[in-house]
Parts: C-alpha cells; structure tokens; sequence
C-alpha cells in the first residue's frame, strides 16, 4: 500500500470553499493597495542568506528561526522569513524612481512551534514605500494597514505606536536602558539574564511577567528623541488624528527585527488570546537599502498576517467564506455536448458556470446545482434540444421559465 502522505508539520493545506475566502481578502486589500497608487512586486520565495543577516542578525528570526540552505552549486541561501528586506532587496537591485510604492503578498517561512495562527509557512500581505523620510508618508502607510483591517469588518483592533528614534538619539536610549536592565539582571527571565548586553531592546519585547515587571519602570525611548526625531513623531501622530485613525502610545513597542526607527506600529486584535494577538504591524527603515546595496533611502513598511487576519475574523464573527462563485449550473440529460457548450457561451458573456460530467442522472445533476448553490440552473433535455429551448430554473423559489436556446444568455443574464 503506498503511503499516506501529509502537509509537513507547521505547515497546511488551503482547500476550496476557504481558499475563496483568502482570495476575498487579498482582493480587498489589492484595491486599497492600488487605490493609494502602490504597484504589485513578486520577489523570489528564497534570497541569499546574507540579505537576511544584514539586516538582522542578532534577531530570533535570524538566529533560530530561519530555513537555511546550500543549493547544488554550494551557494548559500533562505527561504524568507519575512518580506520587507527581499523587496528593498529588489530596490536596490533595480533603482525604480523614487518614491517607490509596492505591495507584496507572500508566503514567509519559520521554524518556530506551530500553534494557532501561526504556522511555519504563513502568508502576508503588506506595502513598501522608499524614498522619503516624509512623515507624511508614515501617516498614509500606517493608515493604509488599519484601513484594511478594519475594511474586513474587524472592530476590536487597537493600533499601538512608539519612536525609535535614530543613529543621533537612540545610542544615549540604548545606553540608559542597558544600564537599568544591568542593574536588574538578576530579576529578568532566563533568555534575557545573558541577553541584556547583546541587544536590551529585546527586554522590552519580551512576553514573561518577570520581564514585564522589570521593564515597567525602564527608561521610555520616548524620552529620548532628538530634536528632528521628536518633529517627526508629532507630525505622526498630529497627521493619524486628523484623517481619522485612533492610536495608543505604546514605549515598549520595538517589533522583532532590528532596522527599525523611527516610526514603529503594530496592530493587536483583542478578541484573540492576548499572548497570541498580533495581526500585523511594521515602521520605518530608513538605513535598509543602505544595508543592502543602494545608495541611503529612506523607507516605511507594513505586513499582516493572513492566518492571523483570519483567525481574528472569526473572533469576531465577520468576514465569513463567499456565498459561492457560481450563478448558473447547467444540467444536460441530453448527451452532454448541450452543457459543454452552454457553460462556455455563458463564461464568455462573464457569468460564472458549471456542470456535472460522466452523464449522470438529473436527480444527480440537480444535486450538484444545489450544493453549488447556484442562483439559477438550466435544463436541457431531449424535449428542449427538439424545441430549441432551455429551461431556465429558478433554484431559490422553483419557479420555470422555457427560453429560446439563442435567447437564454442574454435572458439570465438580465435575471441576473
């Protein structure tokens, strides 16, 4: 007997009827995409290695988290484990025109625990926009990714905010905090006790009550900004309220890779498990495309989690599967041929059809129209090829109508 194969651990299968769910939402955020004037970018599943540990190499993502390999001519690579740095990746590579707005959707790779929503191939979806350090442009980014949300019907979602300032402020911050962290290493979770000198930024992240505890009291970043890093948050947060888009302060938000600055932001549901609540977020990264090959660019980003997104939609009871994709089903107790060609002139004309195949009995094919539920099913029998008619029924009431075979696609699709 051969064997059972199944989808790798941590990763699943997305089957009809919830895959036009999925489409439904990459096609809702598409619009808003291409509404704000960003363009589709496709980049490779895999990059070299070295495009992901430029821009964070002392990360989880990095260090423990990354599917690494050496392919058949020994060249170094990874599938990716987020996007923003294979599309700046690709800007440096290609130097479109400034500013350069792009939206990606993607799978992402990570070998982390499986659990709800998180899987270790997920999907996001997410924008890029480079070549201004306009905050402005912080103001559309940010709004772009709540706009989406919220356009799914989600309304338990709350949009955090902080500053990470920059290369002239965020030293002095790094050096208060790892003082204060130091001086209460003794009290922080067992990962962060030996982690504090390498990056004390990840203290702040951390999810662990004695972690928290500490970090209650730790200097804010906020505290700190220069002079042009403090303008730049006003303009942020002066330019959120004034198109509408509610936001908290949050000083602990530093998000999980190290090119941030400046504007960080991340989008929490709270109908899911607080520990597991993050449907997306992002911010700017204005030294990446220096890091990897382009002359300095300013930039700001953003990616949600289509699992995630998902999940918390049930949460909240919206966004459910279409109806269905199919208005008319065609049932031929006639040879068939009847059905072949009607479903194509019905396509033709832009109505979505279907039929049943291998001759099967009306009973059998009327089964199938209701389970495709189908506004409409048309039916051609042997009276109806002798007439040059077509039955044109009505699966929601019953009702009949007989139509000329040449006059039913312009007929339903006027019912329609």
């Amino acid at each position: 007997m051969v064997d059972q194969f199944r989808a790798p651990v941590g990763t699943r299968d997305v089957m009809p009827p919830e895959s036009a769910r999925w489409q439904a939402l990459v096609a809702l955020a598409a619009e808003r995409f291409t509404r704000a004037a960003y363009g589709l970018v496709l980049t490779p599943v895999f990059e070299d290695v070295e495009v992901f540990q430029r821009v964070g190499e002392g990360t989880d993502v990095v260090r423990k988290e990354m599917y690494e390999f050496q392919d058949r001519s020994g060249r170094h690579l990874a599938l990716k484990p987020e996007s923003t740095a294979s599309v700046v990746r690709a800007y440096a590579q290609h130097r479109p025109t400034t500013p350069f707005k792009a939206w990606y959707v993607a799978p992402q790779f990570r070998y982390e625990r499986p659990q709800a929503g998180r899987y270790r191939q997920h999907h996001q979806i997410g924008a890029e926009a480079l070549g201004t350090d306009d905050p402005d442009l912080d103001v559309e980014v940010v709004a772009l990714a709540h706009e989406i949300v919220t356009a799914l019907g989600l309304c338990q979602v709350r949009l955090l905010l902080n500053s990470l300032g920059d290369a002239e402020c965020r030293p002095g911050y790094m050096a208060a905090l790892r003082a204060y962290l130091d001086e209460r290493a003794d009290a922080l979770c067992d990962e962060h006790k030996t982690r504090v000198a390498d990056n004390p930024l990840r203290v702040l992240d951390c999810k662990r009550a004695e972690c928290q505890v500490v970090t209650d009291g730790a200097p804010r970043m906020l505290d700190f900004l220069c002079d042009a890093c403090r303008a730049h948050f006003d303009r942020v947060t002066e330019g959120l309220a004034a198109v509408g888009v509610p936001f908290e302060i949050e000083p602990r938000l530093v998000r999980g890779l190290d090119y941030y600055t400046r504007t960080t932001f991340e989008l929490q549901a709270a109908a899911l498990e607080s520990a597991q609540n993050g449907i997306g977020g992002g911010g700017r990264y204005d030294g990446l495309a220096e890091a990897l090959g382009a002359p300095f660019t300013p930039g700001i980003g953003f990616g949600l989690g289509v699992e995630r997104l998902l999940l918390a939609c049930d949460a909240e009871g919206v966004f459910p599967e279409p109806e269905t994709s199919v208005a008319v089903w065609v049932i031929d107790i006639a040879g068939g041929t009847h059905a072949r060609d009607l479903t194509q002139r019905l396509r033709a004309a832009g109505i979505a059809a279907d039929r049943s195949f291998d001759q099967r009995s009306m009973k059998s094919q009327f089964r199938a129209a209701d389970r495709s539920r189908a506004r409409f099913a048309l039916v051609v029998g042997e009276q109806e090829v002798a007439d040059d008619t077509v039955v044109v029924r009505d699966l929601r009431d019953g009702g009949e109508e007989v139509v000329g075979r040449g006059d039913v696609v312009d007929h339903v699709t006027k019912r329609l």
